[in-house]
């Protein structure tokens, strides 16, 4: 009789270790990154690897209809674009078909109208607030590939009012050595039906100032 008293203590010390087994094993398990989470931490790595851009900017938002719209891209020396840092949400996601003059150099070099639902989300939103904004490169391609070192164009299109537009770009090299460049503005006084030419002195103007854009190299 004594036996089979033994016999539950000694199943319940079985049961604990089989549960510590299993918990080890799991954890091990939430410790190592699957074959997704490997590739990620490898093309940060390797995005990472010449240093760090930044483009900043001046916004006013600006009051009234047709107005707001904008868009920061970055290409290469040949004029191809090379990654979309940020569209404005209204345009990106079908405006542009109902107002084909809301920023309409980046609709034509981003190929907009093949991108798909997931392309788009990942590279709008909505209009800011006034405030100096800052977008971020990666220093990838569209296909999240390590771009090389050398000589890119940056842009900032801003659609003013209707057919006005500005349009911002510089060129900057990614390389050894840190880089500050302020981006050279074109502005596109056209008028419409819906709107006449704007000049130098309209308050629209201000919608979109100081583009700057910053590389810091990787330490060695």
């Amino acid at each position: 009789m004594k036996i089979y008293r033994f016999i539950p203590a000694i199943a319940s010390v079985f049961l604990l270790i089989s549960l510590y087994a299993c918990s080890s094993i799991n954890n091990n398990e939430e410790t190592l990154p699957t074959e997704s989470e490997t590739s990620s931490i490898e093309n940060q790595t390797t995005s990472s690897e010449l240093g760090e851009f930044n483009l900043s900017l001046n916004y006013v938002k600006q009051s009234g209809s047709a107005s707001n719209q904008f868009a920061v891209w970055i290409e290469d020396m040949s004029g191809n674009l090379i990654k979309t840092l940020y569209a404005t949400r209204f345009t990106a996601n079908g405006g542009y078909k109902n107002r084909p003059d809301s920023i309409p150099t980046w609709v034509e070099k981003s190929n907009l109208n093949s991108m798909s639902k997931t392309e788009v989300d990942a590279i709008t939103g909505a209009t800011p607030k006034t405030g100096i904004l800052s977008y971020t490169w990666d220093l990838t391609d569209n296909n999240d590939n390590a771009v090389s070192p050398g000589e890119y164009k940056f842009f900032v299109e801003g659609s003013m009012r209707w057919k006005n537009r500005v349009l911002y770009s510089g060129v900057i090299n990614i390389g050894d050595n840190p880089a500050t460049i302020q981006g050279d503005a074109e502005f596109i006084y056209q008028g419409s039906n819906n709107q006449p030419a704007l000049s130098d002195s309209s308050t629209e103007t201000s919608m979109i100032s100081a583009v700057t854009a910053n590389f810091i190299p990787a330490s060695k």
